[in-house]
């Protein structure tokens, strides 16, 4: 477990790549144990997520049975992970052969870093929804607008990680996004979640805010 200045200084790090400051990096580890490690931003960001999936297990589980909406929260908790982890995985195959295999590394600990930070960004909306319906508009604008934010900030966070350009930066961005969205409605499937268009659930990057913005 990392200890609390190491966890901020990686937090704090990932912001500044969010912010496009390239010397973000520095405060980083990206050495071997680094990489390993930067994998507890997952366990940063569960109070967050928790809150998100709590939400939607209320508003899509059986509101009379504890063990359906319990095992609905489970089976977010897996769409969620899967979405964050599993792409990475496809990236580490892809990544040599698009020439960026030397910033794999760079990319998955600052990814890492910021979705915990985005995690956190997407809260208030979860807040939100938790205590109004998720079909009001005051939630439907406060998701999306902390969608398209959490969407800009990790755009700039790979284009300064990558290093390699906007071109190539936004290539990336957009084949991750794209990847995320594939596992996160795969894994829904498999798991048998339904989440109606009127729902707008919360996830961990906000990508069902985004698509189903209530």
């Amino acid at each position: 477990m990392l200890s609390a200045d190491e966890t901020q200084a990686s937090l704090t790090g990932a912001w500044r790549l969010m912010l496009g400051k390239v010397d973000g990096l520095r405060l980083l580890d990206l050495s071997a144990d680094g990489f390993w490690n930067s994998f507890f931003a997952i366990i940063v960001a569960a109070p967050a997520l928790i809150v998100g999936w709590v939400g939607i297990a209320n508003e899509i589980g059986d509101p009379d049975a504890f063990a359906a909406r319990f095992s609905m929260l489970v089976r977010l908790a897996t769409v969620d992970i899967g979405s964050w982890v599993l792409p990475l995985v496809a990236l580490a195959l892809v990544a040599p052969r698009a020439g960026i295999g030397g910033r794999f590394v760079h990319y998955v600990v600052a990814s890492n870093w910021a979705s915990a930070i985005t995690a956190w960004l997407m809260l208030p909306s979860a807040l939100i929804r938790l205590f109004l319906s998720s079909t009001s508009q005051v939630s439907s604008l406060v998701s999306l607008l902390l969608f398209s934010v959490s969407m800009v900030l990790t755009w700039r966070m790979t284009n300064a990680t990558i290093g390699r350009g906007a071109a190539v930066g936004t290539a990336v961005f957009a084949g991750m996004f794209i990847a995320s969205l594939l596992v996160l409605f795969g894994l829904q499937m498999l798991l048998g979640i339904t989440v109606p268009e009127d729902v707008g659930a919360q996830s961990l990057s906000g990508l069902y805010a985004g698509f189903y913005p209530g």
